[in-house]
């Protein structure tokens, strides 16, 4: 079972769940690739949400890897052109392989500039992706975005956004999509389908695995963007009852409201 936790407790070694919060995982994939499902049930959820997907042309600023999944889910959907934007050429590199059909490499050009120059609107033709917490992301967006597009921001925020351009945003006419607690008889079980039915190939997402001595090492690779970090899994001591889990969820055999033992890994976010 894919189990997710509440209040981010996936590093307990104990807790109790609701088995309404157990998702059942696809035997067909690897444990480590059927993880992946809770946060592209994040990504699903917040997709439906935004209207009409099929034949939009789409800009996801940041690569990381929940911008990974926005990228796969997006391709699966039916968008037209996807742009994948980001500080670190590493990630643009694997984008390639995930969905946009173009890239942008903030660090080294305007990628707003990028964005008109294939544009004869002079922006993108529908809504953007806002990628990490940082106020310059949310003003990218905006800037992104053509008049009366549509703008999902995406991640939890913080309690207040400095310096965001309001103004901008009212005088474009921009909707703003925001995204948090998925349907867990829907949006999860409907990720793990995707991945079972390789609709979606994740394996790719995945790029750095370390022993549980190495703990340290692996959030510090995660922290420091390290060799084109994107997930990264610590491996807990094997058990014939365990399987690889995420940090904010636990796979595990047992269901119901029985205490779990510690699983295999976690995936750092």
């Amino acid at each position: 079972m894919l189990a997710v936790p509440v209040n981010q407790v996936g590093l307990f070694e104990r807790f109790r769940l609701s088995e309404t919060r157990a998702i059942p995982l696809d035997p067909s994939v690897p444990p480590e690739h059927a993880l992946i499902a809770q946060p592209l049930g994040t990504v699903i959820f917040a997709l439906k949400k935004v209207p009409h997907i099929l034949d939009l042309d789409v800009a996801v600023v940041g690569q990381g890897p929940i911008g990974q999944l926005f990228n796969l889910a997006l391709r699966n959907l039916g968008a037209r052109e996807i742009i994948g934007i980001d500080l670190l050429e590493p990630r643009l590199r694997l984008s390639k392989e995930m969905g946009p059909q173009r890239t942008v490499c903030a660090s080294k050009e305007d990628p707003v500039a990028a964005v008109k120059r294939n544009h004869r609107r002079g922006d993108a033709r529908s809504g953007d992706r806002s990628g990490g917490h940082r106020d310059q992301a949310l003003n990218l967006c905006i800037d992104l975005s053509r008049r009366g597009g549509k703008l999902l921001y995406f991640g939890v925020p913080p309690l207040r956004i400095h310096d965001v351009r309001w103004n901008d945003l009212f005088r474009k006419n921009l909707t703003i999509y925001t995204s948090v607690d998925p349907d867990f008889t829907r949006d999860f079980p409907l990720a793990m389908r995707w991945i079972g039915e390789g609709r979606v190939d994740v394996s790719k997402i995945i790029t750095h695995r370390y022993p549980l001595a190495e703990i340290q090492t692996a959030f510090e690779t995660f922290r420091d963007r390290k060799d084109g970090a994107l997930k990264v899994l610590v491996k807990f001591p094997q058990r014939s009852d365990q399987v690889v889990a995420p940090a904010s969820s636990r796979c595990v055999k047992n269901t119901g409201w029985k205490p779990v033992p510690p699983t295999v890994g976690r995936v750092i976010r």
